[in-house]
């Protein structure tokens, strides 16, 4: 298999996983680092509707932690969501049906918290024979500690390292198309 395949996101391939990025969670982070991923995040919804990149959202445990934020959610209101009590994403058997199904074979995760639902959730889908890219600057843990571990540990199991503006335009592959000219303008 061309190394390619790994390592660059291609569309008709990929799904946009978006890990637990709820109210409650939210609250307890640094806000700059919010910030950050609220953002990051949102032009990695944006950029997948745009390209027909298949949007996820999970959230754990809703009645403790809230649903998704409003702002991310609202950017793609007729994604698939599905509520868990595993911090593994693929605990929840319709989660893991839905990307089967979809035949795509890229994930591209991003969400809170790094160490915990994101790591357990990329080495599962790692394991599932899923090619897994942890958007370093979409994820957010309380600690820095925490998501720096969780990086080295995900890195180590075989996830892809990569960064909004990377996976964005690695899907959009050529400049000068209408899509190419929406994306630009969201990471200027």
């Amino acid at each position: 298999m061309p190394i390619r395949n790994k390592f660059l996101l291609d569309p008709a391939r990929a799904v946009l996983v978006v890990i637990d990025v709820q109210e409650r969670l939210c609250a307890a982070m640094d806000q700059d680092a919010l910030q950050r991923l609220n953002r990051n995040a949102g032009i990695l919804i944006e950029s997948a509707l745009e390209l027909a990149v298949p949007v996820i959202f999970t959230e754990q445990y809703v009645k403790g932690l809230g649903p998704t934020l409003g702002e991310l959610k609202q950017r793609a209101p007729a994604a698939a969501c599905y509520e868990k009590l595993t911090f593994s994403c693929c605990g929840n058997r319709e989660f893991t049906r839905h990307l089967r199904e979809s035949g795509r074979t890229q994930i591209i995760a991003c969400g809170a918290e790094t160490h915990v639902c994101v790591q357990q959730t990329v080495i599962e889908l790692l394991d599932e024979g899923f090619d897994v890219h942890v958007v370093k600057d979409a994820v957010i843990s309380r600690s820095p500690d925490n998501k720096q571990t969780a990086m080295e540990a995900m890195l180590l199991a075989g996830a892809v390292p990569t960064s909004t503006e990377a996976a964005v335009f690695q899907l959009l592959k050529v400049a000068g198309t209408d899509s190419f000219k929406k994306i630009s303008k969201l990471v200027k």
